[in-house]
């Protein structure tokens, strides 16, 4: 039997050496399943990643903050993990060390495809940028499959630690409900002054002027804040844990809100958007929203809602094209975070449960997800930032629900009349799914 087993292992390390690599280390963020659909696979670059740090200076310190009382002010210092094409040979991919599990005491390490501080791969006029926005709590690194995917396929792409909102660093809500699109923002500055400054590894690296911006959860709140949606009356009043009236500097019509517009922003990706179950917005806000947006959700999400959450945000923003993507029978989870890292299948000392459920989903599989997300949202940001027809053509999807489509091709692939499968999707991958779309103007 030892013998066999043997075999067997030898016989997977030689038919499948990606397999055997994949293996060698625990908490990959790179894989890519047999199954996956076509856009899911990594591109053409080797890929580098540094940490930088950010200061925002002269901001509300919203923890320190009382009622009736001038708010104090202090320099917001965020953490960014940024990825970049790289030159191909300067460095091996490494690790990524101290990374905490959602029980903020863990430290864990994840393996992926970037070399640490290899030199930039350059290009004329810069690579877009993609700016990546975690869930509370959460961190820099909850979505950094898609991070590396889209920095192999041409982005420089930044990842941001929101201060008080991260697993060994979280805050009153209240922080987050208002800091969330301001760091958005001032990450989209920073990335552009940097690109501009001489010296600096990111100089002539980034065209800020295309970028995609991407989150999750409350990520995906400010995301939508950022994009055009300010937040009722109803949510100013909102009981956060901080002093009421502050979230006003994002109410709809408000002056403070309207500078959040920024042109720059060619798409946003939303997936599982916190607030619209609560209330965060209305018709009138969701109007406002003029920016290509994919919405993705889980059909029983109940963190952020489906029906009255992520898909009622969907049909109200009216005045944009917009897409929702849906996982059936999936949960908050769906698509964004890494797969749990082994750490996180058992319970710390002293904690009544383990950190697995912060990261899986219990009906999909999370390396599954993943691909499908990094698979959408390449065409997603291929159509509205890079503008290349063929990648934004596999959003087309000829029949809405998977489910319903038919695969029927000839022996040479050809694709027969009734075939109405997905674009990329090879025969009954996509099933489970479903992508709605609507262009600007359509209800």
């Amino acid at each position: 039997m030892r013998r066999a087993a043997l075999g067997a292992l030898i016989l997977l390390a030689t038919t499948f050496p990606s397999l055997a690599q994949n293996t060698h280390h625990a908490n990959r963020i790179d894989l890519v399943r047999p199954d996956a659909p076509a856009l899911a696979r990594h591109g053409e670059h080797a890929i580098g990643v540094r940490t930088i740090e950010v200061t925002n200076p002269n901001q509300i310190d919203v923890l320190k903050a009382a009622a009736g009382q001038e708010p104090p002010r202090y320099d917001r210092k965020l953490t960014l993990e940024v990825w970049y094409p790289a030159d191909a040979g300067n460095g091996q991919p490494g690790a990524y060390s101290g990374v905490f599990l959602r029980d903020g005491k863990t430290q864990v390490t994840l393996h992926g495809r970037a070399a640490r501080d290899a030199a930039p791969k350059p290009a004329a006029g810069g690579y877009p940028l993609a700016i990546i926005s975690h869930g509370y709590p959460g961190n820099r690194f909850l979505l950094s499959h898609l991070a590396e995917n889209l920095a192999t396929k041409g982005y420089v792409v930044a990842a941001i630690d929101h201060a008080d909102s991260t697993y060994n660093d979280q805050g009153k809500f209240g922080s987050t409900l208002i800091n969330r699109p301001l760091d958005q923002l001032f990450v989209l500055n920073e990335m552009d002054r940097l690109s501009k400054q001489p010296g600096h590894f990111l100089s002539g690296l980034v065209d800020a002027s295309r970028t995609g911006l991407i989150g999750y959860s409350m990520g995906g709140y400010g995301a939508v804040i950022t994009a055009g949606a300010g937040v009722t009356k109803e949510a100013v009043a909102y009981d956060s844990g901080v002093p009421a009236g502050m979230l006003s500097v994002h109410l709809a019509g408000s002056e403070t809100h309207r500078k959040l517009r920024d042109e720059r922003i060619k798409a946003v990706v939303a997936i599982a958007p916190w607030g619209m179950q609560r209330g965060f917005w209305n018709g009138e806000g969701l109007s406002a929203i003029t920016t290509p947006i994919l919405y993705v959700a889980g059909s029983k999400d109940d963190v952020s809602g489906y029906e009255k959450g992520v898909r009622a945000l969907y049909a109200g923003t009216v005045n944009a094209d917009r897409y929702l993507l849906t996982f059936e029978n999936a949960n908050h989870n769906a698509a964004a975070p890494i797969p749990a890292p082994v750490e996180s299948w058992k319970a710390g000392e002293g904690a009544a449960s383990s950190p697995f459920n912060h990261y899986a989903d219990p009906v999909w599989d999370s390396v599954r997800m993943n691909n499908i997300a990094q698979h959408f949202v390449t065409a997603f940001l291929g159509r509205y930032v890079k503008n290349d027809a063929e990648l934004g053509s596999h959003l087309d999807v000829p029949v809405e629900r998977a489910s319903e489509a038919v695969y029927a091709v000839e022996k040479d692939g050809k694709p027969k009349p009734e075939h109405t499968y997905w674009k990329g999707f090879a025969s009954r991958t996509a099933m489970g799914l479903m992508l709605e779309r609507k262009a600007r103007g359509a209800n």
